[in-house]
């Protein structure tokens, strides 16, 4: 598992380490205290997924198509 903050991970990588956190404590080869701090991580990682994707779908909904179909009300994306 990974010590980097999870404000500074990228989807993927967030959603990857949420991937491995789940595998772990379906395993039940943690202890209690491990457990919790495994769900605790992951409840951090789901937050973290979810608002990259709300962000994601904002940006998306943004988009319109002009008359001809092309796509219009485009934005620069944002670091």
């Amino acid at each position: 598992m990974s010590e980097k903050p999870v404000a500074e991970m990228s989807f993927e990588v967030a959603m990857a380490e949420l991937e491995t956190v789940v595998s772990k404590l379906e395993s039940s080869q943690v202890t209690l205290d491990d457990s919790i701090k495994l769900y605790e991580r992951g409840a951090e990682l789901k937050k973290h997924c979810e608002e990259k994707l709300k962000t994601a779908e904002e940006k998306v909904a943004q988009i319109t198509l002009s008359p001809d179909g092309k796509p219009q009300n485009l934005k620069p994306v944002e670091g």
